[in-house]
């Protein structure tokens, strides 16, 4: 038996063999809509591309590979990952989800319940007790992100996968803040994992898409049967430029750890900053378990800025290198407001309840020298800053 491959030179090799024709080391892309049948009576491995493409298909066998499933589903997009899994479960099935979790994916929720298709129950998962209370017959999925979004809050992935299993309810998890290399789901009984390949894994910010990992053949079906169904595969070529940048990822995920830890102890020791939420910080009331379930703590780094000592959209707006833009993921780091961007179509009620505020400022720390991203935030914070040092010593001093 073959020793399996390191997930880095799995990647590096990814797409090699694809090309049966001329043998190309690239990943060929195939932007063929339609493939020639040599007989009326035998159907070919391809006949329309939004039911199976060769590129695609290694993109998907890549990404399946990397998660340990049986199967992967890519799709045009992350929404059209969630769309695709919560297609899978009859009108008036109870799914329970992250009370943080991406604004995107509450909205569709909130928009199926409203419709009638689904029911929803929003908890928060990091809290012992709170899954099983929120538990009812029709439940049929539990909607796991972790580390959250924005706040980077972190749940017991082994716990939700031990009551899912004594249930059998199905257990999802959005993966896209750490990707496969840094958190393997299906390790603690997750039946199906789902990616924004947008982030991390094409990481260069020229792609949209999405994918829908199985843990079982069969449940690779049926979300093969969703995705076909609805129109929502990905096309040829963003299929390709995911899998070219997945050949970098290794390096450029060590890169974004290194940074963010360094952002985040930077930010934790600022004075215009109440609280910075990094699962790689000592002081994360996440961090072992984090340590426990986690191969690295990821490059997302949020923190709350003291309004009382500093004017938030100052701070947008000053930032050179950290870019205001809403993605995550890329090489180039990002700066954004969830209340007003990434979470703005998230109902206000709910982003309150998750402690999603007007002061929570998210980084997507890049790939750019440590030290003149910690430049760049020192001087955007000092520009922010509305107080004199003494006076901002003084406020702390009254409410100490």
């Amino acid at each position: 038996m073959a020793t399996p491959l390191h997930p880095q030179t799995l990647l590096t090799l990814a797409g090699q063999h694809t090309d049966g024709a001329y043998n190309s080391v690239a990943l060929p892309i195939y932007q063929s809509a339609i493939f020639r049948f040599d007989s009326p009576d035998e159907k070919p491995g391809y006949d329309y591309s939004r039911s199976g493409n060769p590129t695609r298909e290694a993109l998907e066998t890549t990404l399946a590979q990397l998660e340990g499933g049986a199967g992967a589903v890519c799709v045009g997009s992350g929404m059209a990952a969630v769309a695709t899994v919560l297609a899978l479960y009859d009108a008036g099935s109870h799914i329970i989800c992250s009370h943080d979790c991406y604004g995107g994916t509450e909205r569709l929720l909130t928009w199926y319940e409203r419709q009638g298709k689904l029911s929803v129950s929003y908890v928060d998962l990091t809290l012992k007790g709170n899954l099983e209370a929120a538990i009812r017959p029709e439940t049929k999925a539990i909607w796991v992100e972790t580390p959250s979004n924005p706040l980077l809050r972190i749940t017991d992935l082994e716990a939700v996968g031990e009551l899912t299993g004594q249930l059998d309810i199905d257990f999802i998890v959005d993966n896209t803040f750490l990707s496969p290399l840094l958190q393997q789901p299906f390790q603690f009984g997750a039946d199906f994992i789902i990616h924004s390949t947008t982030k991390y894994l094409n990481g260069h910010s020229d792609v949209v898409g999405g994918v829908v990992v199985a843990r079982t053949e069969e449940g690779r079906e049926r979300a093969h049967f969703a995705a076909n169904s609805t129109g929502a595969t990905a096309v040829p070529f963003d299929s390709w430029l995911v899998l070219r940048g997945l050949k970098t990822l290794p390096l450029r995920l060590k890169q974004h750890c290194e940074n963010a830890l360094i952002v985040a102890r930077f930010l934790e020791s600022h004075d215009l900053v109440k609280k910075v939420f990094y699962p790689g910080l000592e002081t994360h009331e996440g961090h072992e378990l984090a340590k426990k379930q986690q191969s690295g703590f990821g490059g997302m780094v949020s923190f709350e800025l003291d309004e009382r000592v500093a004017e938030i959209k100052t701070l947008l707006g000053a930032t050179k290198i950290f870019t205001l833009a809403e993605s995550l993921g890329g090489v180039e780091s990002l700066i954004e407001q969830p209340a007003t961007m990434s979470h703005a179509s998230m109902r206000e009620e709910a982003r309150l309840e998750a402690g999603i505020t007007e002061n929570v400022v998210r980084l997507s720390v890049g790939i750019e020298h440590v030290s003149d991203l910690i430049s760049d935030l020192e001087e955007a914070l000092d520009k922010a800053r509305c107080l004199t040092p003494n006076r901002v010593r003084g406020l702390n001093r009254v409410h100490a």
